[in-house]
This record gives structure tokens, C-alpha cells and sequence, in this order.
């Protein structure tokens, strides 16, 4: 019998409306964390650390359902049944409304929050869906909304995305900090103004480092590492750490780090073999092509099965090879750029 994938469950569910038109809709989780989770340990000891709700006058620990809101007045607590906040938005927790429709671009990335995705709830729901996801579409605007969600009010974009509606959630206008006022050390224009030779070295290390935008060629390296560190503490080993953080840029020293950083960016190496802007590589770079490296000790090496090696040897043999950006690599990239080097 084939087996049935499980389908997600709505964190929230209710009817999306515009104008007169109204759709029952859920809102369903767009993203997972891959974060690596730890337990909480007494050093020594095997022994968990928990987390409990404990009345701080009495030392004993309450029941979730004897817990309710209290709101410090100063002088004494007003206390806030959760069956209060429901009764004072009934209907506002079961309806998101569009307020209207803006230019995408128009907002601001920094009022932008998590995605949700948005689905009909049921069939017969599909071609009004499917009707405001297209016309989203061919105007190119996002819906502006708010709606109730687990006790909190939320202001949402909603806009078509490869074929489905979206919700982004947005942060309200009060909740953004003027940076002016938490950075201290912002430079002023004047005593900040590059120069004219400065600023078109920086543009054409902008152009050199340019790209199409492809996030499958990133992916978190911190938390490969955090799972080789802990395949390497069970096979008692060690493992390489991170190389330190580059030196502050002096201002003396700009115009020689910008140069650099154009030649390396439009070199064969950094780029995959790639011609820089000009159409060819600079000659600083095949002068540097024809210089023997520290990897021939890799290549005068016997091939052995770098696949069957643990990340931390792995590591290890990048090291001594001197491979550039080791740090950075997962178990697979080393095992390319070591089996690369080898060939």
C-alpha cells in the first residue's frame, strides 16, 4: 500500500477577505530551523537541567492552567485572564482583512518578519484562491492586512509567490529603532567622504563580486561544524578551529586592500575560471597561477579514500596542504578541494 505523506496542520485559520469577496484560508509554517538543539547539563554530571514554573514566595511549582497575566502597575498587579484577551477580539482572531494593496517595493526590508504560506481550506475554495493569487500577480502588489494570532495582532503583506498566496508578517512602524539613536559611532558625511579614485575602486570590486542571486550555494557551515565537534568528541579527537577574524581595514591602508580584493575577486581561482570584467584575468593572477603551491604536497601524496575520513581529518589534511578557506568548508567541499588538489 502506498504509504501517504502527512499533511502539515494550520497554525492559523480564519477568512481572508477583500472588498466583498471572502476566502476561508490557513496559515501554514514556511520555514524550519536547523538549528542543533542541547540539553542542559550540570558540569560532572549526566543530570538534566529543567526548566519549571515555581512561585517565587512559596518555592512550589504551579500548573500552567493556575497561571494567568498580571500587568505591573507599580503600586499592584491588574491580572488578565487568557479567555479576557480572546473575548475582547471574537472576530478579529477568525478574519484577516486587506486594507488595501501597495508596491512590494515600496516597503522596506527591514519591517519584514517571518512567511507564512496561505492555503484554501478545502477544494471548492480553489478558484477564488487561485483568482486573487493571479490578479496579485499580474498587478505586481502585495496586500496590506492585520489580523489576530495566538494573543498578539499582527500587520501582514500577502502577495503571489511561484504560483501560491504568501504572508509575510511585518513589524509595526513603533517597533523600528532609529539608528541614529542606537549607533554612536555612525560617521558623519564630511569627515566620512571618500574619494573619487575610492569610490570607483569600490565599484568595480562591487562589479568583480557580482553574482546571480542562488541561495542553494549557501548553507550553514556553523552548524556542520557544530555536528563534526561533536562526532569528533565521541571518537576523542580534535578538530581544527576557526581561523581569527580578519584585522580592521585602517584608513591608510584602503586603497591597497581594494586593489587586492579586485584581483582576487577576478582571478580564475576565486571566480571558477571566469575572465574578470575586462574580459580577461589580471596578469597579477597568472603570474600567481605559475608560482608552486603548498598543496603539491597533497599532489606527491599516494591517493587514499578521502570519503571514508572523518570531517576532523579531513580538516587535518586541509590544514597541512594549506588549503585557503578550509574553515569554511563542509565535509563534502574538503573532500573536493583535497581529491582537486591530489589530481
Amino acid at each position: 500500500m502506498e504509504e501517504v505523506a502527512a499533511v502539515a496542520r494550520p497554525v492559523w485559520a480564519g477568512n481572508l477577505s477583500f472588498g466583498l469577496v471572502s476566502l476561508p484560508v490557513g496559515l501554514y509554517t514556511a520555514t524550519d530551523s536547523h538549528t542543533i538543539h542541547f540539553h542542559q547539563l550540570q558540569r560532572g554530571t549526566s543530570d538534566r537541567i529543567r526548566n519549571r514554573r515555581v512561585n517565587e514566595r512559596t518555592g512550589k511549582e504551579v500548573e500552567l492552567e493556575d497561571i494567568v497575566k498580571g500587568f505591573d502597575t507599580g503600586d499592584e498587579y491588574v491580572l488578565i485572564e487568557p479567555k479576557e484577551l480572546e473575548e475582547i477580539a471574537p472576530g478579529r482572531s477568525r478574519s484577516l482583512e486587506i486594507r488595501g494593496f501597495v508596491d512590494l517595493a515600496e516597503v522596506d526590508p527591514i519591517f519584514f518578519d517571518k512567511t507564512y504560506y496561505l492555503g484554501p481550506r478545502g477544494a471548492e475554495f480553489g478558484k477564488v484562491y487561485s483568482l486573487l493569487e493571479q490578479a496579485l500577480a499580474r498587478a505586481g502588489k502585495a496586500g496590506i492586512a492585520t489580523f489576530v494570532m495566538r494573543q498578539h495582532e499582527y500587520l501582514v503583506a500577502l502577495k503571489s509567490e511561484n504560483g501560491l498566496l504568501t504572508l509575510h508578517t511585518l513589524h509595526w512602524a513603533d517597533e523600528i529603532r532609529d539608528p541614529k539613536k542606537e549607533i554612536g559611532t555612525l560617521p558623519g558625511k564630511a569627515e566620512a567622504k571618500a574619494s573619487e579614485k575610492e569610490l570607483k575602486m569600490a565599484e568595480q570590486l562591487i562589479r568583480a563580486m557580482s553574482m546571480d542571486w542562488d541561495p542553494e550555494q549557501f548553507h550553514d557551515t556553523f552548524q556542520e561544524k557544530v555536528a563534526a565537534l561533536i562526532e569528533a568528541k565521541k571518537a576523542g579527537e580534535t578538530v581544527e578551529k576557526a581561523e581569527p577574524a580578519a584585522e580592521p581595514t585602517g584608513v591608510v591602508d584602503l586603497m591597497d586592500a581594494l586593489r587586492a580584493s579586485i584581483e582576487r575577486a577576478g582571478s580564475p581561482k576565486a571566480t571558477g575560471g571566469k575572465a574578470t570584467a575586462s574580459g580577461r584575468a589580471p596578469a597579477s593572477s597568472k603570474a600567481a597561477a605559475k608560482k608552486p603551491a603548498a598543496k603539491k604536497r597533497i599532489r606527491s601524496a599516494p591517493k587514499e579514500d578521502l570519503a571514508g575520513l572523518t570531517k576532523a581529518d579531513l580538516y587535518k589534511k586541509a590544514a597541512a596542504a594549506n588549503l585557503p578557506g578550509r574553515s569554511h568548508m563542509s565535509r563534502d567541499d574538503l573532500v573536493q578541494a583535497l581529491s582537486s588538489a591530489a589530481a
